[in-house]
């Protein structure tokens, strides 16, 4: 069954708002690949990096950063601006990624919809908020002050989620699409967190696509999952599954084509494996070129 368009709208193509290239398909640079991306030079249209693994380090790292880089287009995606966090924000970090980002030539750079600790202390993990007006305001004020700085568009992906609060007034999609367009900044929209949380808080996919603001989305994330029935995790393993394909076919249908990226994490197969992934995401691409 054909999956349905995203508001009714019909299928077409629009333009981000931030004039941002689509980079075409494009894989995450992981250290198990190091070798082989840099002797084979395979045809990746883009790789995204983990801006932490490159920062407050030298040598091999940025080596090979300064290689991958030197021949292919290369985005930033950090986990640990903590940008819902109450602490303070870190400047110190954010020289640090806007060095990164001038060093490698980023095309955009990004974080998470999420806080990652409090007091002083990195707990390794994307935390949800509660979806209230007050946090809204918090995380709106945080991330206009961090464009400022950075001097450009911010990326924040919808993060997978494994708890809500009772404190919340409105959906999460809701919130971020007010966040989106209160702080103005851009979206890496991630399918397959938007089925695993759907999930997991039972949830409609097709009404959370519904509030998401689509000219906002600069990329577009892909990845496996474990489903242990009663719930699931994003656990970055696998194959993208059936259903997170008709919700990416749906985007893909009513925004046109976005740089999209897949995400293995975890027992990470050979290079050729993962890169086959993301390429069935050409099909649909070339089926709104058709």
């Amino acid at each position: 069954m054909a999956a349905p368009d995203v508001r009714g709208r019909p299928a077409r193509s629009m333009n981000n708002r931030f004039g941002l290239a689509d980079l075409g398909l494009g894989v995450g640079l992981r250290t198990v690949h190091y070798g082989h991306v840099l002797e084979r030079q395979p045809a990746v249209d883009f790789f995204e990096i983990l801006s932490e693994n490159f920062m407050n380090t030298g040598g091999r790292p940025l080596h090979i950063l300064d290689q991958v880089s030197a021949r292919y287009p290369v985005v930033l995606h950090g986990v640990s601006m903590n940008l819902g966090s109450t602490d303070p924000l870190d400047f110190a970090y954010l020289r640090e990624l806007k060095a990164l980002a001038e060093r490698c030539r980023a095309r955009w750079l990004g974080d998470h919809v999420c806080w990652t600790g409090v007091a002083g202390r990195n707990s390794h993990d994307l935390l949800p908020l509660p979806c209230t007006e007050e946090a809204l305001r918090h995380l709106v004020a945080r991330t206009r002050a961090v464009q400022d700085f950075l001097e450009r568009p911010l990326v924040l992906e919808n993060a997978s989620t494994y708890l809500t609060f009772a404190a919340s007034t409105m959906p999460e999609s809701v919130f971020l699409q007010r966040l989106a367009e209160e702080a103005d900044c851009a979206l890496l929209l991630d399918v397959n967190n938007i089925y695993v949380s759907c999930r997991n808080h039972g949830w409609d996919p097709w009404e959370y696509l519904d509030d998401i603001p689509l000219e906002r989305v600069v990329q577009i994330h892909l990845a496996g999952h474990s489903d242990h029935g009663t719930h699931c995790i994003d656990t970055h393993s696998g194959a993208v599954i059936d259903a997170v394909w008709d919700l990416y076919a749906a985007v893909i249908r009513c925004a046109g084509p976005r740089a999209t990226l897949l995400e293995w994490d975890q027992d990470i197969p050979a290079f050729e494996q993962v890169h086959a992934e993301v390429l069935k995401a050409g099909r649909y691409r070339a089926a709104l070129a058709a």
